[in-house]
């Protein structure tokens, strides 16, 4: 029960004939604060806050699935190959030539300067061994994304009017290329 509505002290008996009878003693109001409610809208206003608030924002990478394998020609002088071999060790090459060990620092630079050269015509295709590590292969195409925003700028200030077309294809490694990549 809230609120100050009765003495919460046992009252005292008073002897007769004593002094005490005389005087009367004052009495306090006995309050008590019922802390259920503040308690219950505490936890209304949580559960509401985390239903509401989104902690993180899921970061999603748009892909288009062909329904089946496609034969697509492809100028060779414009294919990009990005391989990730079974030991997380990046190798990049430019048509037929023969892959070279990348640092992930130098990757980027490396997407941006070959997407310039080529002028929105590169074509790139990436291959990871299955034994590769799956949080290199993540690294990989994240640096890839940043590459793409610096890629857009410089194109659009070559001419505002240039709509990026970005190619990007996903290769099954073969197994000859798979054994080639271990040995280096």
């Amino acid at each position: 029960m809230a609120g100050g509505g009765g003495g919460m002290e046992v009252p005292q008996r008073v002897k007769r004939g004593s002094k005490a009878r005389k005087r009367k003693k004052k009495s306090r109001i006995g309050f008590r604060l019922d802390m259920t409610p503040l308690v219950d809208v505490a936890f209304l206003l949580l559960t509401f806050f985390m239903y509401t608030t989104s902690l993180i924002t899921p970061q999603i990478m748009k892909m288009s699935v062909p329904k089946s394998p496609e034969q697509v020609d492809v100028n060779m002088n414009n294919l990009l190959t990005l391989q990730i071999g079974p030991n997380g060790k990046v190798f990049t090459n430019m048509a037929q030539d023969d892959p070279v060990e990348i640092k992930m620092t130098e990757l980027k630079a490396k997407a941006v300067e070959l997407n310039m050269m080529r002028k929105n015509a590169l074509i790139t295709s990436f291959k990871a061994s299955p034994d590769a590590p799956y949080g290199t292969v993540i690294k990989v195409l994240d640096i890839l994304n940043q590459a793409e925003g610096e890629i857009i700028q410089k194109l659009r200030q070559e001419d505002p009017n240039i709509k990026r077309s970005r190619k990007f294809a996903f290769v099954k490694m073969t197994k000859e290329e798979e054994d080639k990549l271990r040995g280096m």
